[in-house]
């Protein structure tokens, strides 16, 4: 079977499209299972874990995460596409599996830190190919449905918690990380092909010309490069700290374990929900004002958390708080799939998944300075709402993409400007 090229059309449409949300499903999955299964690693009395050292792991797989989102998201632009989907997914399933059996806090810290290399790597990847191989006509749509599955994977680890963990500990929990080894590598392998978009691209006077790297700040793109990276911080601080926090914050304020992961659950819920509207309007509008959309929800919602709302309103708001974080994320990296060209899209998706982990890094710790030795709810809320509301007024100063030169033309995406401003070719 030859997987050098691939038809635009055809079953690769959908196919590449199903296989990324199910990789990113996979991806997040491993990335909300901590927080959820945070309030029994600290109660595991063999590792009497502080919450200190609780939120440093949590921090240490993220910088797992951000090597392996800089590395991969180079690397894909020059090596491909299909090989380093394949590694990541390998790499973090792997480690994950090895997450369930570890004897020791300190081999399982390790191995956090070992799959986010995987899980860093394979995001900005995902999202490239999802990109390049989506219809046109629907490319936001299709792009909003493929970046749901980090949020069904927070369901589904959410789920895991609630069934699993009071009864059966934290290990069930991350072995089921492991099962795309044995169901999503070996169809990868069989059945996803090279973009067709990275071939092209390979010319002999491409691969003669500056990195990857050096081309995200060419043809006017500099200042973007660099607000986009900043943006990406806020977006992943809040985010991370959040879902690392979100259940012992609850707890704090006096629910018990499975009600607090339950909140984890509707936030990811709110995710979904919130990601799959924002696409159908990204169509019409445009990626941009959907973001500024989501970091304004994110900081209202987050801060009138710690109001002690009535039950039924309280669920509202950690809804709004998942579109608005994890949503949020989810439409800035639609914002920068459609920035870049193909030719070096997965490095900027790379660098600035990579970047905004310094803020995925410190999320965590962020969080444990105001949640550990049961924080007042409303400080432990409005500290998460600051750097969205941060992140909103940068993104507002973005400017826009710039006009693509002739060698870049074919080679952006479509759905980079909204529907109602395209120009026909």
């Amino acid at each position: 079977m030859n997987f050098s090229t691939s038809s635009p059309g055809g079953r690769g449409r959908v196919l590449v499209p199903v296989l990324c949300w199910a990789a990113l499903l996979s991806d997040g999955y491993d990335l909300f299972v901590y927080g959820a299964t945070l309030p029994a690693l600290i109660g595991h009395a063999p590792w009497f874990i502080t919450a200190g050292a609780a939120g440093t792991v949590g921090s240490a797989a993220l910088v797992g995460v951000l090597v392996g989102s800089l590395t991969a998201g180079t690397l894909t632009d020059i090596l491909g596409r299909r090989r380093l989907f394949l590694a990541c997914l390998t790499l973090f399933s792997t480690a994950t599996l090895v997450t369930a059996i570890a004897p020791t806090f300190e081999i399982f810290a390790a191995t956090r830190l070992v799959a986010g290399l995987g899980i860093g790597g394979l995001m900005p990847t995902a999202i490239a190919m999802a990109a390049e191989f989506a219809s046109p006509a629907c490319r936001s749509r299709i792009l909003g449905m493929v970046l749901t599955g980090p949020a069904f994977g927070g369901v589904l680890a959410s789920t895991a918690s609630l069934l699993l963990l009071e009864e059966f500990g934290f290990r069930p929990v991350y072995a089921l990380g492991a099962v795309p080894l044995i169901t999503l590598l070996p169809l990868a392998f069989a059945f996803l092909p090279e973009s067709r978009a990275f071939v092209a691209g390979r010319s002999s006077e491409d691969r003669a010309s500056k990195s990857p790297v050096a081309k995200l700040f060419g043809n006017g793109m500099g200042r973007a490069t660099v607000g986009i990276w900043f943006v990406a911080i806020c977006s992943m601080l809040t985010m991370f700290g959040v879902t690392t926090w979100l259940p012992q914050i609850m707890r704090n304020a006096g629910y018990p374990i499975g009600s607090a992961v339950t909140f984890l659950l509707v936030y990811s819920a709110g995710a979904i929900v919130g990601t799959l509207l924002a696409s159908v309007l990204a169509e019409r509008f445009g990626p941009k004002p959907l973001v500024l959309t989501g970091f304004s929800t994110a900081a209202v919602s987050l801060a009138l958390l710690g109001t002690h709302p009535p039950t039924a309103v309280l669920m509202l708001l950690v809804a709004l708080a998942g579109f608005g974080g994890l949503g949020t994320q989810n439409m800035l990296n639609d914002h920068i799939a459609t920035f870049y060209p193909a030719r070096f899209r997965a490095t900027g998706l790379g660098w600035a998944l990579g970047i905004g982990r310094a803020g995925a890094i410190a999320g965590p710790t962020y969080g444990a300075f105001f949640v550990a030795g049961g924080g007042a709810v409303i400080v432990s809320s409005l500290a998460f709402a600051v750097p969205a509301l941060i992140g909103g007024v940068v993104m507002a100063t973005l400017p826009r993409r710039p006009r693509t030169t002739p060698a870049d033309a074919d080679n952006h995406l479509e759905a980079a400007t909204p529907r109602s401003t395209e120009v026909s070719r």
